[in-house]
């Protein structure tokens, strides 16, 4: 369970260095963007379609660009982490009662 959930957010930091990229130099293609990133094309192409089905980018002819939708997903998104953040920070094993053999 918990390889599945670091896996989950590997990719999660994955989607969103690609976005931050995007962000930061629209527009972008993907063998700048695997080359800057170290990331694989397949998983950067993967991230970006994650993200056009999001609608936070588009694809354009000179490479991906951000959406009217990119600067709100942005601004909600620290927010959002921190409650996920606060959610995990309060489920500790450690504080649950002793199981009984």
């Amino acid at each position: 369970m918990i390889d599945r959930l670091e896996k989950e957010v590997d990719m999660l930091e994955r989607h969103l260095k690609v976005l931050r990229m995007v962000i930061e130099n629209e527009p972008i293609g993907i063998v700048k963007m695997s080359n800057e990133t170290g990331y694989p094309h397949h998983k950067v192409r993967y991230s970006l379609r994650v993200l056009e089905e999001e609608n936070l980018i588009e694809p354009s002819s000179q490479g991906a660009i951000t959406t009217e939708r990119t600067g709100e997903f942005v601004d909600d998104l620290d927010g959002k982490l921190n409650e996920i953040t606060d959610k995990i920070g309060g489920m500790r094993i450690e504080d649950a009662p002793e199981l009984e053999s």
